[in-house]
């Protein structure tokens, strides 16, 4: 196994299960009545946290070809938005199986948009993924909440596979810096809509939020640069695993059957995928 894919599945564990920090803040909101407050609080604090590096690094604040950077950005808010809705009104682990679905997603896309040779296996995988999801979601009982964290995945599987789109000379940095920055327009124009009124615990945790939530996209934009989605993608259920632990110790959290099932039936075909991707 080449170095280069070694160190893009480490940083993709690493981000995965840092991220679930980010997660775990977000179900401390009061609700989700202001989602679009809480994701301009969250691109306002990431862009200013950002900025002094970019300005030591003597980075142009705005470069050119931003095209695919403004695509992301946009699909990054909506993410976040239907993210914040399903999390805090999903048990943590629920709502972070159906995340994961992502990978799955990322596989059909991969397909459909940039024509990546897809085999039977690939389609076996995404199928069970598919229904794995289904299990979890659990149509019968029409839970829209649990289609908001499906909406967040795809919207997390189009950006992982958008990286490939972005000029080379952008690095990670420069990458978190412009997903955030050319979002806010567009976040500050949906939260005055919104009409919330401030709040300082909101913003506190949106800080917090962000700070995790950037280790986990740097994580990402080196790992889906460095290797074939379809190589490193079962690296991120890693953070399944810390979603359900910190779901039970925090939030009083107790997964049923369907939960695991489901769960089974997402990451054990993907990983056969990757390991078989491997070798």
């Amino acid at each position: 196994m080449d170095r280069s894919l070694v160190w893009a599945i480490l940083l993709l564990v690493l981000g995965n299960n840092v991220v679930i920090l980010s997660d775990s803040l977000i179900k401390l909101l009061d609700g989700f009545e202001a989602p679009f407050q809480f994701v301009l609080y969250r691109q306002l604090s990431a862009t200013l946290m950002l900025l002094p590096v970019i300005l030591l690094l003597k980075r142009p604040l705005l470069p050119k070809n931003l095209r695919w950077h403004a695509t992301r950005a946009h699909i990054f808010l909506l993410g976040t938005v239907f993210m914040v809705i399903s999390l805090t009104t999903l048990p943590l682990a629920t709502a972070n199986a159906i995340f994961y679905a992502a990978p799955v997603i990322t596989v059909v896309l991969a397909r459909l948009l940039f024509k990546e040779r897809v085999t039977i296996l690939s389609l076996s995988t995404a199928a069970l993924g598919m229904v794995g999801v289904l299990v979890i979601v659990n149509p019968t009982s029409a839970n829209i909440f649990a289609l908001a964290a499906l909406v967040a995945a795809t919207t997390l599987a189009l950006n992982n596979l958008l990286i490939k789109k972005l000029p080379s000379e952008h690095g990670i940095i420069d990458t978190l810096y412009l997903t955030n920055l050319l979002g806010i327009p567009t976040a500050a124009a949906f939260a005055l809509f919104e009409g919330a009124a401030f709040n300082l615990d909101t913003l506190l945790i949106a800080v917090g939020s962000s700070l995790f939530a950037m280790v986990y996209a740097g994580t990402c934009v080196y790992a889906y640069r460095a290797a074939e989605s379809n190589k490193v993608t079962s690296a991120e259920y890693t953070g399944l695993i810390g979603a359900v632990l910190l779901g039970m110790l925090f939030f009083a959290e107790q997964p049923d059957a369907r939960f695991y099932i489901g769960s089974v039936l997402i990451i054990v075909p993907l990983t056969l995928l990757t390991l078989k991707s491997r070798a």
